[in-house]
């Protein structure tokens, strides 16, 4: 089995380890970022980083080394898939920019994809994915590859063998209804979300969860290749 490095940017949600356990095809050692823990070594097959409530560009310790390992382990070769903070934290620590929305994008959103690649191979577009964050990536990396995009921005991208993803396709609707009550936000715009989070849309962003499959399958494609 293949054997992953989640780390866990959480802030200890118990929700955020669940769901990722349930949909990577793969053994997880885990590791909370957000208390400085981070993996003495780079003996994994690959690197998943998690969603956050911190934004990159904070001034927080723990934050400044969890990007200078991500640059090491992609420096390394290692495959690395981020989800919406980790999505940032990606794009930053190999030379890209995230700024403040100002905003909360919230709810599930279509996103288009707009290049080919085997993160997508079988996804719909435009698919259906639940987003929930208020920073976004505002230039990618020097040579990455821009994959998935809305009226918001970036959505996803690619560099080597480094993938970002802004929206969070390891979300159950339990997860959707629960970070929708957990906002600041005005009460009749979470009434409008929560009225959202339906059975067609649930179902429509199921079938991007294939993503995760399909970072499995290239990661297994490496490790037979060499």
């Amino acid at each position: 089995m293949l054997r992953f490095a989640l780390l866990d940017a959480s802030h200890g949600v118990e929700r955020t380890r669940r769901n990722f356990r349930r949909e990577l095809d793969a053994a997880l050692v885990e590791f909370d970022v957000t208390a400085g823990d981070l993996p003495p070594d780079f003996d994994y097959d690959a690197v998943v980083v998690t969603g956050s409530r911190s934004s990159v560009y904070q001034d927080d310790p723990w934050i400044d080394d969890l990007l200078d390992w991500i640059e090491t382990a992609a420096d390394r070769g290692l495959p690395i898939l981020g989800v919406c903070y980790g999505h940032q934290a990606l794009a930053a620590a190999l030379g890209g920019r995230v700024e403040s929305m100002d905003d909360y994008e919230l709810g599930y959103r279509e996103v288009q994809v707009v290049a080919d690649d085997p993160l997508f191979e079988g996804v719909e577009t435009p698919f259906t994915a639940f987003e929930t964050h208020s920073d976004r990536v505002a230039d990618l990396p020097p040579g990455a590859t821009l994959l998935a995009e809305n009226d918001r921005g970036v959505q996803a991208f690619r560099h080597g063998d480094c993938w970002g993803v802004q929206f969070h396709p390891e979300y159950d609707r339990a997860s959707a209804e629960a970070v929708t009550r957990e906002k600041d936000l005005p009460a009749d715009r979470i009434e409008r979300v929560l009225a959202g989070v339906d059975d067609d849309a649930y179902d429509a962003a199921c079938r991007t969860k294939r993503l995760f499959d399909n970072f499995a399958a290239s990661v297994r494609h490496r490790v037979a290749a060499d």
